[in-house]
């Protein structure tokens, strides 16, 4: 895994991302996950179709 190092520019006009994902059908935000369920969010494997 690289890390790339930014600009403190660029770091002034970072905003939050919230990420959804998928649960029982509707759509979540996966910070409202507790500490369980984001553990197996990070271990998902993600692919493209």
């Amino acid at each position: 895994m690289k890390v790339y190092k930014i600009s403190k520019d660029l770091e002034k006009k970072r905003t939050k991302c919230i990420v959804y994902t998928r649960v029982m059908g509707y759509h979540r935000p996966v910070e409202s996950f507790n500490i369980g369920k984001k553990a197996e969010h990070k271990e998902r494997i993600k692919f493209c179709e």
